[in-house]
């Protein structure tokens, strides 16, 4: 455990000594923020007619959840630039033999990696929660959505970044390892599109998809299958990391 910690911490704090983190997470937040103040205005305008109509939607249909859900879009470009450097970049830099003799299991140095990352990611998605939150001081939410959203989107979150880290430990690129990470959470999110179009919401390729898994927090409910699905994709993610580093090791 304590090596899991050193190897997190400092990769963490790697990442802040270096502008690109910084910059990553002002752009996320100006883009986010620019939204978030669109629906307030458009929220303020409507809010007369609103309060005439009987279970009209408030602040947290309207502005908090819309908020999320685009955050979920920008997950898929914001997990894979996050971890691209994790392993791919110790391999370029020619550090990682150095990582893999320190006597430290490969699982945890993925493991490590992988909380590293997350630590980033995890951050973006507190900012943007913080913003709809703030109107908790003039207005109503449904804090149980919201908090219910919230731990749908760390959980998404984490299953991307585990995709990442895995994209990371098998190829010496990063920019190659960011593209393979878009790539695979983009066809996990849009697996099940063109059943959907078709009317099939239950089947098998549904509940494959990430988006399936997801939606559900968005609307408030916390199911166990939703978690353990995260779980398990986050965890084959970490293990597929983890015996490419066994492969690695065997060769030297």
């Amino acid at each position: 455990m304590n090596a899991i910690r050193l190897i997190a911490g400092n990769d963490l704090k790697r990442r802040f000594a270096q502008p690109f983190a910084w910059i990553l997470l002002a752009l996320t937040c100006a883009l986010l923020a620019w939204q978030f103040l669109v629906a307030l205005d458009a929220y303020l305008r409507i809010l007369p007619k609103l309060d005439a109509v009987p279970n009209a939607q408030g602040a947290t249909d309207l502005i908090a959840i819309p908020l999320l859900r685009s955050l979920s879009g920008l997950l898929m470009l914001i997990a894979p630039l996050a971890t691209m450097q994790s392993l791919a970049g110790e391999r370029r830099a020619h550090t990682l033999p150095l990582l893999l003799s320190a006597g430290v299991g490969n699982l945890r140095i993925v493991v490590g990696k992988f909380l590293g990352a997350f630590g980033l990611v995890a951050l973006v998605v507190i900012l943007a929660v913080l913003m709809p939150l703030s109107l908790e001081f003039g207005s109503s939410l449904d804090l149980g959505r919201l908090a219910a959203a919230t731990l749908g989107l760390l959980l998404y979150a984490a299953s991307l970044t585990a995709i990442g880290i895995a994209c990371s430990a098998w190829t010496a690129s990063p920019a190659l390892a960011a593209a393979a990470a878009l790539i695979l959470g983009s066809l996990l999110a849009m697996l099940d599109m063109g059943a959907r179009f078709q009317g099939v919401d239950n089947a098998l390729i549904n509940w494959l998809s990430l988006s399936t898994h997801l939606e559900p927090f968005l609307f408030g409910l916390v199911a166990s299958v939703d978690i353990v699905y995260f779980l398990l994709l986050t965890t084959l993610a970490l293990l597929l990391a983890s015996r490419r580093l066994d492969t690695l090791r065997t060769r030297g």
